[in-house]
């Protein structure tokens, strides 16, 4: 099957920073969201970053998604990209997986 990408954004300018981006990061994710590349996100708790369950297909498309994200274009979070095998999921996630 498919790997999937969950990326951990890691906030590294002060939140009032994060805040000024914060509508026009959220619009971003909207786009891809309407194109069925997103299941989720939202921030961490504490606030210190956030998270995005993907449905990329390739490190390249998630490398391209990442580089225009306004959080990225004003250097204001590091990313981790974590790749890995969904072997076992609940039957109402599967449309995600294919």
């Amino acid at each position: 099957g498919e790997n999937m990408f969950i990326l951990e954004l890691t906030y590294t300018a002060a939140i009032e920073k994060i805040d000024e981006q914060l509508i026009p990061h959220r619009s971003y994710l909207d786009l891809h969201y309407s194109k069925g590349n997103l299941i989720c996100s939202g921030p961490q708790n504490p606030r210190t970053g956030g998270i995005i369950m993907t449905t990329f297909k390739s490190r390249e498309e998630v490398d391209v998604f990442i580089a225009a994200d306004p959080f990225q274009v004003f250097a204001l979070a590091d990313y981790r990209v974590i790749e890995f095998a969904p072997i076992k999921f609940d039957e109402r996630f599967k449309p995600f997986i294919n």
